[in-house]
């Protein structure tokens, strides 16, 4: 292993990531916020929802209740006046439901002087759900959609219609108590209605929308499952208030000065990057092939959200994946591939994401270990165990997507 290119990556992954946790964009989504003469309550929801939380509870002079529901091992402590849960993801489960139950009953009854300050981030579509279908049915459905390589809008348009929460449901639940939303997105582009499933936004996607995504994909719905999906969610909301702070394009800039600190120049390729994990490492390590050798230290970062399709039953995730992949390309060189999802969790694993450099290849092979092998098992994670190649920050707080860089060192 190059130990420079290993250690300019982690410094790189770290500083990226420190400049995007959502404490400071929290407090500036609140400077102007003003709740009702009623009640103040506090509902977060996402992989950042108790980073979000503590936040805002260091910006208010007081809340009234609260529910806080984030991944498991993600809260930090307890937070006065909230009930921190943790729950599954990104299959939701019982503590998913229960949490979710927690917050509908915290809103229930609400009057138009109520203020509900609803802090919103990746994740939540797991995290915070009421299913219309039995809990067994959409942990089944959402697990056919992880299987199948459907994108994160396509999952959300199917898992909006099987919630009372999703689709801008929660927030019809709180009316006529005014909603301010403040949403941390973890979605290209930004679209609201699509983050967390968008639980107080008005729903952009049809019945018809749906009822494609389960055609294309040929999941398997019970007739209920079918009849949530002909059910239209709402289209507008008068109660709702929203603020977006963070995106991928912030963590990409972050990265891009962090790579210049390092003595690298960045090239942004794209902060939209949204195809197969693996032909997404070939790429970078195609791009890195090219300018080796040329005598500067190049840093080329791409953002966005990739997708894997399950064909074994390997251990991974989409960033493990796509550094893997990028191995054989670069064997040789005076280069390094790596990729982190901003949360710190890759898919179902305790890495943030994988790195590889010139010798991984030589050193997979030494181990008997084939990369498409590797990767038609799905199975990135112990590969690259095998070789110190995983990436690993714990639980991050925050939750923008994820940057893949290539590092050429001269």
């Amino acid at each position: 292993m190059d130990q420079t290119l290993r250690a300019d990556a982690e410094a790189i992954v770290r500083d990226a990531i420190a400049a995007v946790l959502p404490d400071e964009a929290v407090r500036r989504a609140l400077a102007d916020f003003t709740p009702g003469p009623g009640r103040l309550l506090l509902v977060a929801a996402g992989k950042a929802a108790w980073q979000m939380a503590r936040a805002a509870l260091d910006a208010l002079p007081r809340v009234d209740g609260g529910v806080v529901v984030t991944k498991y091992d993600h809260v930090k402590g307890a937070l006065p006046g909230v009930a921190c849960y943790e729950a599954g993801h990104p299959v939701p489960d019982e503590n998913s439901f229960a949490a979710t139950r927690a917050a509908l009953e915290l809103t229930a009854g609400l009057r138009a002087g109520d203020t509900v300050l609803f802090l919103l981030s990746g994740g939540g579509s797991a995290l915070f759900e009421q299913p219309l279908v039995p809990g067994e049915e959409l942990q089944d459905i959402t697990g056919q959609l992880l299987g199948c390589g459907a994108d994160i809008v396509e999952m959300n348009t199917v898992r909006k219609r099987l919630s009372a929460v999703k689709g801008g449901r929660f927030a019809q639940h709180c009316a006529p108590a005014k909603v301010f939303q403040v949403v941390l997105s973890d979605i290209l582009g930004d679209p609201l209605d699509m983050i967390a499933s968008g639980p107080a936004c008005p729903d952009t996607t049809t019945c018809a929308d749906a009822q494609a995504v389960a055609r294309k994909y040929g999941l398997t719905l019970s007739k209920d499952a079918k009849a949530c999906l002909a059910q239209e969610t709402p289209k507008t909301l008068s109660n709702v208030e929203t603020r977006i702070t963070g995106s991928v394009r912030a963590l990409c800039a972050a990265a891009a000065r962090a790579c210049r600190a390092r003595g690298y120049e960045p090239v942004l390729l794209t902060d939209h990057l949204d195809c197969e994990a693996r032909e997404a490492g070939r790429f970078l390590a195609d791009i890195a092939r090219s300018h080796a050798g040329g005598g500067r230290r190049l840093a080329f970062l791409a953002g966005g959200e990739t997708v894997v399709h399950l064909t074994g039953r390997g251990l991974g995730g989409r960033n493990q994946e796509l550094a893997l992949a990028a191995a054989p390309g670069i064997a040789g060189l005076r280069a390094a591939v790596f990729s982190v999802g901003s949360d710190g969790t890759d898919g179902p694993t305790d890495a943030a994401g994988g790195y590889v450099d010139g010798e991984t290849l030589a050193a997979l092979d030494e181990k008997g270990l084939s990369v498409p092998a590797v990767l038609a098992d799905n199975d990135a994670y112990h590969a690259l165990q095998a070789v110190d190649g995983l990436l690993v920050t714990g639980p991050t707080g925050t939750n923008v997507n994820d940057v893949a860089v290539a590092l050429v060192n001269g």
